[in-house]
């Protein structure tokens, strides 16, 4: 082997041995970005599911309410008559 072909021999490993590490890093990165956004995702549809449970809550409460919010209505009228 000649000079040049030990010094391109020698870049090249290098720049692989470069290249695989830092694929290595970006690797461990991406993993941990997707544990992350797996985290994320549990605790928004957890919320999710809190947020439907009372949306139903209000829903079979609504005729309830609509009593009482007659109720309140007839009185504020009847206030302001009387003024």
């Amino acid at each position: 082997m000649t000079t040049y072909d030990t010094v391109l021999l020698t870049v090249l490993t290098t720049l692989l041995s470069l290249f695989v590490v830092l694929g290595i890093a970006v690797a461990i990165i991406v993993i941990k970005l997707l544990s992350s956004v797996r985290k994320v995702v549990a605790k928004a549809d957890g919320v999710i599911e809190s947020v439907e449970e009372a949306a139903e809550v209000f829903k079979q409460t609504q005729g309830r309410l609509a009593i009482f919010k007659l109720i309140k209505n007839i009185i504020k009228l009847s206030q302001k008559g009387r003024k």
